[in-house]
C-alpha cells in the first residue's frame, strides 16, 4: 500500500515543489519592488516610514486606513499640498503593495 501511494505521488512532488518555488519567487519579488516603490515616500515619511515632526508616520498602521487616505488625497477630499498629485502617480495596485510594505514595519524601531 504504501510503495502504491509513493508511486502515485511522486508525479505530483515535482510540480507542486515547483509551483512553490514560484510562488515563493514572486512574494519575494513583490516584496522587493513595495520596498522600491516605497523608498519614494522616504524624504516626507522617514525611510523606515517614521516621520520626525509634523509629518504623519506610516510605519504599522493598518493597510485598509492607509488606502482610504490615498484614496481621499486622490479625490480631493483630504487636503494636501503634495499628496494628491503623489498619489495620483501610482496605480492601484502600487499603492496596495506600498500600502502593504508600511503596514508590515515596526511602528517605533
Amino acid at each position: 500500500m504504501i510503495k502504491i501511494c509513493a508511486r502515485w505521488a511522486l508525479p505530483f512532488a515535482l510540480p507542486i515543489a515547483l509551483l512553490t518555488g514560484a510562488v515563493q519567487a514572486q512574494e519575494a519579488n513583490e516584496a522587493l519592488l513595495a520596498r522600491n516603490l516605497a523608498a519614494t515616500c522616504a524624504s516626507c515619511h522617514g525611510t523606515a516610514g517614521l516621520a520626525k515632526g509634523e509629518m504623519k508616520s506610516l510605519a504599522g498602521r493598518k493597510e485598509e486606513d492607509l488606502l482610504k487616505l490615498l484614496a481621499d488625497y486622490r479625490s480631493g477630499a483630504q487636503p494636501a499640498t503634495l499628496m494628491h498629485q503623489v498619489s495620483k502617480g501610482y496605480t492601484e495596485d502600487q499603492l496596495r503593495l506600498i500600502v502593504r510594505h508600511f503596514a508590515a514595519l515596526p511602528a517605533k524601531p
